[in-house]
């Protein structure tokens, strides 16, 4: 597979060496850069994925007329929690 080029991107100076004063040892900013275009590509598609699942159960919902009250789940979710703390 072919390599592609990225469109140089043009930052203030201050972002420039903000970037470069964490960098790891032995990296390059390239490859930092790299790295996070990578993990914001997958942030992206988690949040596409996220608010997919959220709008199918939406419309489950409404087909089927079955909601529930957020102080029921809530309560619900505080009882697991709870549960989980004094199982530990």
């Amino acid at each position: 597979m072919k390599t592609a080029t990225i469109p140089p991107l043009r930052v203030d100076p201050e972002l420039r060496q903000a970037a470069e004063d964490v960098l790891h040892e032995n990296e390059s900013l390239s490859a930092f850069m790299e790295a996070a275009l990578r993990e914001g590509v997958a942030r992206r598609r988690l949040q596409r994925e996220f608010v997919a699942r959220g709008l199918a159960s939406r419309e489950q919902a409404r087909r089927d007329n079955e909601y529930y009250d957020a102080d029921h789940v809530h309560a619900e979710l505080a009882l697991m929690l709870k549960a989980k703390r004094k199982a530990q």
